[in-house]
């Protein structure tokens, strides 16, 4: 396989499901043939990637077995505020945990490092500063944004009065209209942050705006953390009032989510983790996500950061080469969108037939996207899970190539 620095690595211990076999031959078996897919495809999903062997092992050690309801101790008090005893080692490691994010940040932001995802620390970093049918003013999904900013099928879209500022005629966001729109609905909440934007994120704009019409400022920087741990993107510290992001993605970590927020707001953050949102914490995870914040602070893991960028751009020229329509024009971290409009399949379309020759990307909507989300009209491709696996700027223009060739197959299936 390969260790937590690309390099190959036989010893990697993630092929368990032989000691799972021996206890449930089924779930044995689908992990071994998951095991063997990850193994063997090209994996293109921004979203994921493989964590080292050190996290997996504290994801499943005996921290799973342990109930720690509440906080180490009562942060804004000083009274004990767990509700199970035996937690002395869990508080010391929940608090381990949070001190050494901050370092990987740079920061005196308040962290919390319970939310067991993404959706869930949006969730609360709403709940902390909102209340239902307040207006947020985000970027929309199929402009780029998450399902969390704002969808209508999502607790976002549903609980709050959610408005959507644009993207110019290069898929960039359009600060003009951020601005127009805060002025025109005076939104409680306006919000940063992307699923699928290959541009620079202007924090300090952002900031400006909120400040002028009165509104909280937050960033979910769930898809380019590892990018602002490493340097390779501004930071939104310092200007936004919360923060949020998984530990899955670019930080290559367990899969989970944080909350960052500044001090006056940790009381109101906190409450909205537990008990409002949440009950007990993962323990497990939590020790997880300590290990992935003491690995970001590594020059192997900046290396890293720093060649996932390299390769997007080489991936992407590549395309732009090849004659691809790539959303923006370009990219400025791991990820950008190539727009499929002009072709007869769609972007589910694409994704299918990767899948039967081993490369893993998925579906995904492109600004004034005309097919539905579950067909879209274009594809999201991401180079951290690779360049984890060891590719460099060559390997993906090889797999650029490979992919037109595919293309190239499905434009004739569908002339017929």
């Amino acid at each position: 396989m390969f260790d937590r620095n690309g390099k190959d690595d036989s010893s990697y211990n993630v092929d368990n499901y032989t000691f799972v076999k021996e206890h449930s031959p089924k779930v044995g078996e689908l992990i071994q043939k998951e095991y063997e897919r990850q193994q063997h495809n090209i994996e293109l999903i921004a979203s994921e990637n493989y964590c080292s062997e050190a996290i997996l092992a504290a994801c499943g050690s005996c921290l799973s077995w342990k109930y720690a309801e509440g906080y180490p101790t009562n942060r804004h008090s000083g009274n004990e505020s767990r509700y199970y005893g035996g937690t002395k080692y869990v508080d010391e490691l929940e608090e381990y945990c949070c001190d050494e994010w901050r370092k990987v940040f740079h920061t005196d932001y308040h962290v919390n490092v319970q939310p067991h995802s993404g959706s869930q620390a949006n969730f609360a970093a709403y709940k902390s500063v909102l209340k239902p049918g307040d207006t947020i003013l985000a970027m929309s999904l199929d402009n780029g944004g998450h399902l969390s900013h704002g969808s209508s099928v999502n607790f976002s879209g549903k609980l709050y009065n959610c408005v959507f500022y644009d993207v110019d005629e290069n898929g960039r966001i359009d600060m003009e209209d951020v601005k127009k729109k805060a002025r025109q609905y005076r939104p409680n909440l306006i919000l940063a942050g992307a699923s699928a934007y290959s541009r620079i994120i202007d924090f300090k704009a952002f900031s400006e705006i909120a400040k002028e019409y009165g509104a909280y400022f937050m960033v979910d920087m769930a898809h380019i953390a590892g990018l602002i741990a490493a340097g390779e993107h501004p930071t939104p510290f310092g200007y936004a009032d919360i923060i949020t992001t998984t530990t899955h993605k670019t930080l290559r970590g367990p899969r989970g989510g944080m909350i960052f927020c500044k001090k006056e707001l940790a009381k109101k953050v906190d409450s909205a983790v537990f008990p409002y949102a949440q009950g007990g914490p993962l323990m497990h995870i939590i020790a997880g996500k300590a290990i992935c914040a003491e690995e970001a602070q590594t020059p192997e893991y900046k290396a890293y950061i720093h060649q996932v960028v390299v390769n997007c751009k080489a991936f992407c020229d590549e395309f732009l080469k090849l004659g691809y329509k790539v959303v923006t024009g370009g990219t400025d971290n791991h990820v950008f969108l190539i727009d499929l409009s002009d072709h007869k399949f769609s972007g589910k379309d694409l994704q299918d037939a990767l899948d039967e020759v081993g490369i893993t990307l998925n579906k995904n909507a492109v600004p004034g996207d005309k097919r539905p989300p579950k067909k879209t009209s274009g594809v999201r491709v991401g180079t951290a899970p690779m360049t984890t696996r060891g590719f460099k700027e060559e390997d993906f223009r090889k797999t650029a190539r490979r992919i037109d060739e595919v293309v190239r197959r499905l434009d004739k299936e569908f002339a017929e």
